[in-house]
């Protein structure tokens, strides 16, 4: 059958094959650099970022807090503030939460402070320094997790974004700081220097940007944190630079889930990115989808009962699934309008990055081993692998249209707290190790709630210096 011809076309031009290449990509702005593939417009130094034209993003990093080792009640205390903190945001606040794990790397922010003084004691203390030192570079097996919430508004102007990023940061902090949480609103150079680790996994390349570089070079943001290459001509991985990653997305089966599941990954010895993107549902609208799912239930009901009318058997004899869908509608459609519950779309996403193939398979293997007990599966993302990477950066960017509907109290079974690490500014004196997880810790002798105990070669010796309170 031959190609209909458009009025006003030349009869003798022959229309050109595009393939299914063509196909796909037609009408798509297909980036040829590595620059034009990361998915934010520009970057400001206070710390916002503008994605799109009318979508501002700003990212704050918070530390941890000891859940894991928590009583029973004051876990339910963390776990009820940690839903009310969800429930903030509402269906114009789109947020996402970032787990990052990477190996510790020479120029580490954690530091040994026990300054020398001018007495006898000062080889014990360089040792004492040698040995926390040490701690550090092997505690979570050489792990750093740095955890971050990015949060985003679409707004027509700049400085509007500005004004409502600072009131929605303002009020983040305040939930965070009743559940005793640290955090911070990370800079323009800050959020950078985030990406830049995260765009040259395992590489160690230094981080060298100012902002009075870009007139005096004339480039861009995106120029300073670019890697290499990217390669996404495979279906299931992908390469930046030298390193071998692979993108996929957690789906949920469990009826019921654990608090555990996303501590035992944050656990793994392995380079990995976890990202939730959470959008929240108008409780409106999500009543109203409710209500309507219960009555096309109610109407399959109905239509069972004629039909066993009909065959002359008993109408109370309905098929199991027909039954557990509208007992679950029903019990949802109460959570949403007794309780306080919200609707929330969950993306869950998970970026593993190794130096070779084997190591990626194998930490592949790891990781869905670890979902699979608690009856959910990890699934590649075909086809999907640039958009997977990229929804995994902390810009508030998901390019990822796979979506779990939750509820507030099954969002916030993702606790994103473990086990305190106190690593602290100031002067520190050694209280010992935990052994769950095992991390060293040291305080300042006044602010630390973290149980320790020595472990059976105590860290420190029987009255190494003076009786001084401090080293």
């Amino acid at each position: 059958m031959q190609n209909s011809r458009r009025a006003g076309k030349p009869a003798g031009r022959k229309p050109e094959k595009q393939g299914l290449t063509g196909l796909f990509t037609k009408g798509k702005n297909i980036p040829t650099t590595a620059q034009q593939t990361l998915p934010y417009r520009e970057m400001y130094r206070d710390g916002v970022c503008r994605v799109t034209d009318r979508y501002y993003t700003k990212t704050i990093e918070y530390e941890d807090i000891n859940y894991q080792l928590a009583q029973s009640e004051d876990q339910a205390a963390i776990f009820d503030g940690w839903s009310a903190c969800l429930n903030y945001f509402d269906s114009s606040l789109p947020f996402q939460l970032s787990f990052l794990n990477h190996r510790s790397r020479p120029g580490s922010r954690y530091s040994v402070n026990i300054p020398m003084q001018d007495d006898d004691y000062n080889s014990v203390r360089c040792e004492y320094v040698e040995m926390l030192e040490n701690q550090i570079a092997k505690s979570n097996n050489g792990i750093v997790r740095t955890k971050l919430l990015t949060f985003g508004v679409n707004v027509d102007d700049l400085s509007t974004a500005r004004a409502r990023l600072e009131r929605v940061e303002a009020d983040i902090c305040g939930n965070f700081k009743k559940l005793g949480v640290k955090c911070r609103s990370l800079s323009g150079l800050e959020r950078l220097e985030l990406l830049h680790g995260q765009l040259h996994p395992g590489s160690g390349s230094p981080f060298r940007f100012s902002w009075d570089m870009i007139p005096k070079t004339g480039l861009s943001t995106k120029d300073f944190i670019a890697p290499d290459s990217f390669d996404f001509r495979f279906s299931r991985l992908f390469r930046v630079g030298t390193t071998w990653g692979a993108a996929s997305y957690l789906q949920i089966l469990a009826s019921e889930l654990s608090d555990k599941l996303l501590a035992e990954l944050l656990e793994m010895d392995a380079e990995m990115t976890i990202t939730l993107h959470i959008q929240t549902v108008d409780q409106a609208a999500a009543v109203k989808s409710i209500k309507a799912k219960v009555s096309d239930i109610d109407k399959m009901k109905v239509e069972e009962q004629k039909k066993a009318a009909r065959s002359g058997y008993d109408m109370d004899i309905l098929p199991p699934d027909l039954v557990t869908y509208s007992n679950d509608a029903k019990t949802l459609l109460e959570d949403l309008q007794s309780r306080n519950e919200r609707m929330f779309l969950l993306t869950f996403l998970v970026v593993n990055m190794a130096p070779t193939r084997r190591e990626l398979d194998n930490d592949l293997f790891t990781v869905s081993g670890i979902v699979q007990k608690y009856n959910c599966t990890l699934k590649r993302l075909d086809f999907q692998q640039e958009d997977g990477f990229l929804s995994s950066l902390p810009l508030g960017h998901n390019g990822i249209e796979i979506k779990r509907g939750m509820t507030t109290s099954s969002t916030a079974i993702f606790v994103p707290f473990m086990t305190q690490e106190l690593r602290m500014d100031g002067e520190a004196s050694i209280t010992g190790s935990t052994h769950f997880p095992i991390t060293s810790s040291w305080r300042t002798g006044k602010s630390s709630k973290t149980p320790t105990a020595c472990s059976s070669a105590c860290l420190a010796p029987a009255n190494p210096l003076p009786q001084s309170g401090s080293l």
